[in-house]
């Protein structure tokens, strides 16, 4: 689980850098590429890929896709369509896919991993909801085409890690992740980018450089090893905790106006659910045979 807090903690700079020095400044596709391009450079030099069957390095080439390539070009989109309130809103439902996807791969069910997501939606749906306009069905969707990559590309790394061995080194073949990122970014850029809308001063530069060397590169590998090896309740519960993360970071440095009572509310929450979840757990190990 300290993969999961680390991760937490880097990736809530991410939101207010993205908002105060790119949005609506720098191209998006751009922004993804680069940052792919990036955490695949990090990771080119240690691949290995005789580890990796071919059926396999397919695998995880179609995880990186997922969860990074289609899950950003969802995302940034929904921009386009939404305001950053309501699309805050719309990502609390990722936990949800995360409990559900998770039983579904691996052949069960589980009731209070559904319950502890719903309870993570919850509370980041009181910190973060500031009510909708109408017609946002589209964006909603949209939405939620980000957070099903998202949440299926966490689900499908759990399993891929469990039929392999667990010695296996990572670092020689998480490379194969952002290759697989690259081939719908690039396309992506060529198609729908707009060349004329580049980075142009060294703080956008020195931002993307950031996000995609520490923040993708080193934040995609941690977070999925972390999730490989929590539960999924645990898993649901603390993609939610990015939100009241990003909002205190948002809070001491940029000094963005933030509800304190409904931040300290639903982050009150999220925490009994990650409580309640860690105590069913307990209750399980210690249940006679």
């Amino acid at each position: 689980m300290s993969y999961l807090v680390g991760v937490t903690a880097l990736w809530a700079f991410s939101f207010s850098l993205i908002g105060v020095y790119l949005s609506g400044q720098v191209d998006n596709h751009f922004a993804v590429l680069l940052r792919v391009a990036l955490a695949l450079l990090i990771f080119l030099p240690f691949l290995r890929p005789s580890l990796l069957s071919g059926r396999e390095r397919l695998a995880l080439m179609g995880l990186g896709a997922l969860q990074l390539g289609l899950m950003y070009t969802f995302f940034y989109h929904s921009f386009l369509l939404l305001s950053v309130p309501e699309v805050l809103l719309f990502t609390i439902f990722t936990p949800v896919y995360i409990a559900l996807l998770d039983d579904l791969l691996f052949k069960r069910f589980t009731p209070i991993y559904l319950i502890t997501a719903l309870l993570a939606v919850i509370g980041a749906g009181v910190i973060r909801f500031d009510g909708v306009d109408s017609g946002f069905w589209l964006g909603f969707l949209v939405v939620q085409g980000a957070n099903l990559c998202f949440a299926l590309g966490q689900v499908g790394y759990r399993r891929l890690v469990t039929v392999r061995a667990a010695a296996l080194p990572w670092h020689n073949v998480f490379g194969w992740f952002f290759l697989g990122a690259l081939a719908v970014a690039l396309p992506a850029f060529l198609l729908f980018g707009d060349p004329q809308a580049l980075p142009s001063t060294p703080v956008q530069w020195g931002v993307l450089a950031w996000l995609g060397l520490i923040a993708s590169g080193v934040g995609y590998f941690a977070w999925n090893q972390g999730a490989a090896k929590v539960d999924a309740g645990t898993l649901a519960v603390m993609n939610n905790l990015l939100v009241p993360a990003g909002l205190l970071v948002n809070l001491l440095i940029w000094n963005r106006d933030v509800d304190l009572a409904r931040l300290s509310l639903g982050g009150a929450i999220m925490l009994a659910s990650l409580a309640l979840n860690h105590w069913w757990l307990g209750r399980r190990r210690i249940a006679p045979a």
